[in-house]
């Protein structure tokens, strides 16, 4: 499968899921179709999202870094995602699995990091740029839910993924991106 440029572009040559566009509404939002793929990811609980996200990208960054039963470094890999939940403080950080790996990917020997298999799905996407802070998330996820509501789009409410493409010393032209499921 070609990547489309646009896939190209935010990945930065980093691998990332396969999706194709299945609608664009202007700069609103786009729905994607990912196709099922297998992430690492870990869970933390109770803290705020800000430190979850800090906590769990180091145990997942110390996976592809050789932590695993194969002792082996996987490629760094995009978006890193987080799955916020209504009224939970629990937060599953998670990286793609790269492709050569889809198959058979290294075990973590980390007991809270684990690989698990995400079918495919029909996303709602809302793109933005700038640093992105849980605040930030918060509030683009709060806009794209009214205007799905507003346009009748069935989709789960009770959570959303946040996506976001960029390291932390990347200073200009940042993406990130809230993900609402498809119903």
């Amino acid at each position: 499968m070609i990547k489309s440029f646009k896939q190209t572009f935010l990945s930065l040559d980093l691998q990332s899921p396969r999706w194709s566009s299945a609608e664009t509404m202007a700069n609103d939002y786009e729905l994607r179709q990912y196709e099922t793929a297998k992430w690492v990811s870990t869970v933390i609980r109770g803290e705020t999202q800000k430190e979850a996200m800090r906590q769990g990208f180091w145990k997942l960054f110390h996976y592809i870094q050789g932590k695993n039963e194969k002792e082996m470094k996987i490629d760094m890999t995009v978006p890193v995602t987080c799955l916020i939940k209504s009224g939970c403080t629990d937060f599953k950080i998670s990286f793609f699995v790269p492709y050569e790996h889809q198959d058979s990917p290294p075990q973590p020997t980390d007991s809270d990091v684990f690989i698990e298999e995400r079918k495919a799905a029909a996303i709602f996407v809302r793109s933005f740029g700038g640093f992105a802070s849980p605040e930030k998330y918060a509030e683009e996820a709060e806009v794209l839910a009214r205007i799905l509501r507003n346009r009748g789009q069935p989709f789960h409410e009770d959570f959303f993924y946040t996506a976001g493409y960029d390291s932390p010393f990347k200073l200009f032209n940042r993406h990130n991106e809230v993900w609402y499921f498809k119903k």
